[in-house]
């Protein structure tokens, strides 16, 4: 059997003296798997994150127990540079384009880990799968919608054709209908590169339409498991996040 995409085992997090953060967390994304992490804002979803791709430090956060690794390589410690060039892509929430710097200039951000012979190759795979970028390449990242911005984010972390994709509230603050086109490119990255994703999603209902297994976070602990269905017809993920009530009925 060949190695997870991603594996956590019993990972627990601190930041200081706060208490744990993190609580014995175990998760795995299988190669070419897509998980949907679901909790509420102070659950742990983005602390999980930092401690995937390296950026606890930056918080006065540390692992203070368990092992991470991908691919079958522990990756607990590296820096995220290295785990970049090891194939891992990230799409943090909040998008965070520089805002500055012109939309191709933002994905040669992206590309800068890439040999120079490959990275036009790289961007014009991106300008395929989001055509407006192409129109928009000169534009300054600030002057574009939420909508456009949330694609450059996207497509900066697919110019290097990551194994494994971390997706962070793609859908804040963004109309259903720009959503809902950008999960379905986002279905296209999966199926075309055999990327193994990783979404973290207040969303529900639509993490799980687009998952095939899910985790539930509250307080630092994973609650529940399974498939996306299964998860999906859980009484507490009805009510807490689907809102229905016990009945089935919606409020």
């Amino acid at each position: 059997m060949s190695p997870a995409a991603l594996e956590l085992r019993n990972v627990s997090v601190s930041y200081g003296r706060k208490g744990l953060a993190l609580d014995g967390v175990n998760l795995t994304i299988p190669k070419g798997g897509v998980v949907a992490l679901l909790g509420a804002n102070g659950a742990g979803k983005t602390t999980m994150i930092r401690a995937i791709t390296g950026l606890l430090s930056l918080h006065n956060g540390q692992v203070t127990a368990g092992s991470i690794s991908m691919d079958g390589q522990a990756i607990l410690g590296l820096p995220s540079h290295k785990l970049v060039r090891m194939g891992m892509g990230q799409v943090p929430e909040g998008r965070l384009v520089f805002k500055q710097l012109s939309v191709e200039e933002n994905l040669r951000v992206g590309a800068a880990v890439l040999p120079k012979s490959t990275e036009k190759e790289r961007m014009d795979a991106v300008y395929e799968l989001f055509p407006r970028l192409l129109e928009r390449r000169t534009q300054a990242a600030g002057w574009l919608s939420g909508g456009e911005q949330q694609m450059l984010a996207l497509g900066r972390a697919l110019v290097t054709q990551p194994k494994l994709l971390l997706v962070d509230e793609l859908s804040l603050g963004l109309a259903p209908l720009i959503v809902s086109a950008i999960y379905q490119q986002l279905k296209v990255v999966g199926q075309t590169l055999g990327a193994s994703i990783l979404v973290v999603e207040q969303n529900a209902r639509l993490a799980l339409d687009f998952a095939n297994t899910a985790y539930v976070i509250e307080r630092g602990v994973i609650t529940l498991s399974g498939t996306a269905a299964e998860v999906a017809s859980s009484d507490v993920v009805r009510e807490s996040y689907l809102g229905a009530s016990r009945e089935g009925s919606t409020p």
